[in-house]
């Protein structure tokens, strides 16, 4: 039971991460607020790449994971960038 708590956790940290990273490339990129600054770049076709951007943090989060052997919760990361990628195919 441990571990699929531990997948969750991790795919709750994974999505939280990538939309505090997509937060911070929004503002960078754009000067704008979340909500405008997503729509310009949504309307530019950007999105995809923006979200890229903000998910690098999940690999950061992951290779730390890794090392402190905690390997489900760097699962649930995977699956969340697996689920932004699906996620992004349809924006």
């Amino acid at each position: 039971m441990t571990s699929k708590k531990d997948i969750l956790l991790g795919l709750f940290i994974g999505l939280l991460g990538a939309l505090i990273g997509t937060f911070f490339a929004l503002q960078f990129f754009t000067k704008q607020g979340f909500v405008e600054g997503f729509r310009i770049m949504r309307q530019a076709g950007m999105i995809g790449k923006v979200i890229a951007l903000g998910s690098v943090p999940n690999l950061v989060l992951f290779f730390i994971l890794l090392k402190k052997n905690k390997d489900f919760i760097a699962r649930g990361i995977i699956l969340a960038m697996f689920l932004l990628v699906i996620i992004t195919l349809f924006l």
